[in-house]
This record gives structure tokens, sequence and C-alpha cells, in this order.
């Protein structure tokens, strides 16, 4: 198997674009308990060899494809990252990788065995062995939005010489408990799904379901106000069909036991806040129903170097996924890029 440094030594171009599966030498020893004996990492690096070094982190359904480079390769956060978008990818050297238990190419779940409970600082530990293999010794910055950014967090707890600054958005240093309830139904239903043999179906319910607290009640009015469709005797509304549909797209992509550990991590995720030395912008959107303002206000006056910057959003916890324009302009100073998008270095 190609090492990392191998593989990233063969990439000697301006524009670096490289990526790989490495083994995790050595197990991993869990937070929760646990140790994986044998362990893999997906990982992802694009970007000018001189630009500054950014990690991407995005939510349970993030991956290491950040943003699109062809058709066939879709990025999870191609609205907001790419060519003169809110994260300038011909100005940035971004790095990402899959998360730990997700249904990514780094060590999961396989076929319904039992896999360890993953904390958001087991993420950050994979992190930290990523940047050892690649030989870097700090990072410009972590951008993380939702459980990404439970996990900048954890890593900079951890490892305060790893990383100059963090810009986190929708992620609090806890999981809210009427956020934990809902993720909770979710799980239960992805597990009749399994105990019944349909798994796929089960995820799908759930995805719907989780789509009803990604977005505000706002959006779902102005876009599902519509009459119902009656379809083989009953009536189907639209926002039924949307959230059914979004489900189905969802249950092709991902596996239904990385869906369970990745919720799990979410709500078992516990950071001391007082402990993230490194300075922080947190945004925070205020019709977010996951991730209340109150969180991100409490969060900022327990971290000792914090900027709370707040927004409003009709897509309510889903906005770092649609809001690119702005963003941009809130990106842009907290990553030092000027206006006319040169980056400072």
């Amino acid at each position: 198997m190609t090492s990392l440094k191998d593989t990233i030594r063969a990439e000697h171009s301006l524009s670096v674009d490289a990526e790989g599966v490495v083994d995790i030498q050595g197990g991993l020893r869990l937070h929760h308990g646990a140790t994986l004996e044998t362990a893999s990492l997906g990982w992802r690096l694009t970007g000018p060899s001189t630009a500054p070094l950014i990690v991407v982190l995005g939510g349970i359904s993030g991956h290491r494809t950040v943003f699109s480079v062809a058709p066939s390769r879709v990025g999870w956060w191609s609205e907001v990252v790419g060519p003169d978008l809110a994260l300038p990818s011909e100005k940035l050297r971004i790095l990402a990788f899959d998360y730990l238990g997700g249904s990514g190419e780094t060590t999961g779940p396989v076929n319904g065995a039992w896999f360890p409970a993953v904390s958001t600082y087991d993420q950050a530990e994979l992190l930290r062995r990523l940047l050892d293999h690649l030989g870097i010794e700090k990072l410009d910055a972590i951008v993380g939005a939702s459980y990404g950014g439970m996990v900048a967090m954890a890593f900079a707890e951890r490892h305060p010489a790893r990383v100059s600054r963090l810009v986190v958005v929708s992620a609090a240093d806890r999981a809210h408990p009427m956020a934990t309830a809902w993720r909770s139904l979710q799980r239960r239903i992805v597990r009749l799904g399994l105990d019944s043999s349909r798994p796929k179906a089960g995820l799908e319910l759930a995805r719907g379901l989780a789509m009803t607290t990604y977005r505000s009640a706002s959006e779902f009015a102005a876009r599902f106000s519509g009459e119902p469709r009656e379809i083989d005797g009953r009536f189907v509304f639209p926002v039924e069909e949307y959230l059914m549909a979004r489900g189905e797209d969802y249950a092709r992509r991902y596996q239904p036991d990385g869906f369970l550990i990745l919720s799990e991590s979410i709500d078992l995720h516990r950071i001391d806040a007082t402990q993230v030395k490194v300075p922080v912008t947190a945004i925070a959107v205020r019709e977010d129903q996951l991730v209340p303002i109150a969180d991100m206000r409490a969060l900022c006056a327990r971290l000792p170097q914090a900027e709370l910057i707040e927004m409003s959003s009709i897509y309510g916890h889903d906005a770092f996924l649609k809001e690119c324009d702005k963003l941009k302009t809130l990106f842009a100073p907290a990553l030092g890029l000027t206006t006319d998008s040169e980056v400072k270095r």
C-alpha cells in the first residue's frame, strides 16, 4: 500500500490534488473505552501548495470530497466551497477526511456488525494522526460546520499547538436535549428498520424526520403550502413528498449503521470550552432549531477567545450548506481573505 508521504511526494505541482486511504498504525484507543486494533483513514487534499492550509469538516453526511471535481464526484459543500465561492478553492489548500464510523472509506460498521461508540475526540485523534503522516505541523485554520464544528473544537482542546484558529458554524460544546430527543427517535426508527429487515425504509423515514429539524418553519410555509395529491387512494402532501424524496436520496448514499454511529456521536459530544485556547469565530443562525442561539452565546461566553456572529436564514440549521453569499462575507475576515479574494500570508 502506498504511504501517505509517498503519495504527497508524487504531487509536486503548485496545485496539490492527492487522496488515499492509509492504515492507522498501533490501533486506536477510543474515548469511550473500546479499542480498534486496526483502522483505516480516507483523506483528500486539494489546492495550491503555497496557500493557507485549512481543514474543512461538515455534518455527519460530510466526507472527504468537499467540493465537486467532476459530474461523477459531487462535493457535499459545493454551494459554498469552490472557485470564487465563500471558501475559494483556488486560494486555499483544503484537507478533509471521512469520519470514523461513517459510510466513507474510514473504518466503520460493516453489515450490521457491532461497532463501538465514537466521540468527537476520536475524530480529532484521527485528524492528528493524519497531520503527522502528512508531515503537517500546524494548520492555518479548521472550518467546521455542525458535527464538524464539534470535531474542530475537540481537536483544538486536545491539540492547541496544531491549529491557529477555528471557524465554527452551528455547533456548540454539547448537544441540546431537544435536539437529542429528535435524533434519539431517528435512531429508533433506523433500528426498527434493521430489526424488521427493512433497513433502507427505516433510514429513509429517519432522514425525512431529520429534515424537519434542519430547516425552518418559514421555509416550509413558503415552499409547501400547496394542495395534496391523491395517490393510490390516500392524500400525499407536498411537504411529505419532499421529505420522502430527501430520505430516499440519502438512503441510496449512506448506510444505516453509519448513520446510527455518527448521530449518537453528536449526542455524546461534550468538550471543555474553557480549554479551547485558540481564537474562535463562531457563526450562529437565529432560526437554527438544532443548535439554539442561546447555546451558541453560552459557548462563546465559555471560550477564552471567541467572536460570535449571528445571522438569519430561512434555511435554519442548513444555512451552512446554502448561504454562500452571507458566509463569504463572514469567512473572509475570519480567514484573512481580502475583499478581492486574495489571501493574506
